[in-house]
């Protein structure tokens, strides 16, 4: 499984470990990452490189990883997850490009796509968060006016916090009625929901999730593409 890992690549992923366990620790407890954090880590891969018995070859396939730099930087832009998280998929472009301990085919994007996959898991808490309300007695819908379908897409993204802490809310009061809003709320400009008792969409530390994308590709591959590729 491991026969072909040099130590170039097995230094690689360490460092890369260590830089996404911190900064996942550090998005959880503050949602706020410093850039030279990433410009630190991203020196250092650089600087790995140069240490290395194959600088031409290294440079070719950290040059094919960073394909996934301008994806992340729109979507950044666009507001679907903060800049940490660009960094953070750009710097592991450089420290630990194409990295993978199995024998799994693995793209520059396949880190993102099993992060993506991982995303089912918010979902899971919130409804299970509703599920164990309900069950308590809460009158968690009280005072909204709404349709099944919103009240359904509100139990899947979201919930009711007593006090929201790292939050959006997902609700609006019209002509004295509680309404559900599902406007996409961007990642870093907008400011996180203190009001007690509202109904939120909580604020995914996303880089949790990239941190456990790349341990899957690390240990299994791509998902994805794998079941692509058993689909043929």
């Amino acid at each position: 499984m491991i026969e072909h890992i040099t130590n170039y690549e097995i230094i690689g992923i360490s460092i890369a470990l260590v830089m996404l366990v911190i900064g996942s620790i550090i998005d959880f407890w503050k949602r706020e990452i410093h850039d030279y954090y990433w410009i630190g880590f991203g020196a250092t891969g650089l600087i790995l490189v140069f240490l290395s018995s194959e600088i031409v070859s290294n440079l070719l396939v950290i040059g094919f990883a960073l394909i996934i730099a301008p994806f992340v930087i729109l979507v950044w832009r666009i507001g679907l997850f903060g800049g940490a998280d660009a960094f953070a998929l750009i710097a592991l472009a450089i420290i630990a490009p194409m990295a993978t301990l199995s024998e799994s085919p693995i793209s520059p994007f396949t880190t993102l796509s099993n992060a993506a996959i991982l995303f089912v898991i918010p979902f899971i808490v919130n409804i299970s968060r509703n599920i164990f309300s309900q069950l308590k007695g809460e009158k968690i819908f009280e005072g909204f006016e709404e349709t099944k379908i919103k009240k359904i897409i509100a139990l899947l993204i979201g919930y009711k916090a007593k006090n929201p802490k790292f939050a959006f809310s997902i609700e609006k009061v019209e002509k004295n009625k509680r309404k559900f809003t599902f406007a996409m709320h961007h990642a870093e400009n907008e400011e996180f929901c203190n009001t007690p008792n509202t109904w939120i969409t909580p604020g995914i530390p996303y880089l949790l999730l990239i941190t456990g994308g790349f341990v899957i590709q690390l240990l299994y591959g791509d998902i994805i593409l794998s079941q692509l590729l058993v689909m043929r």
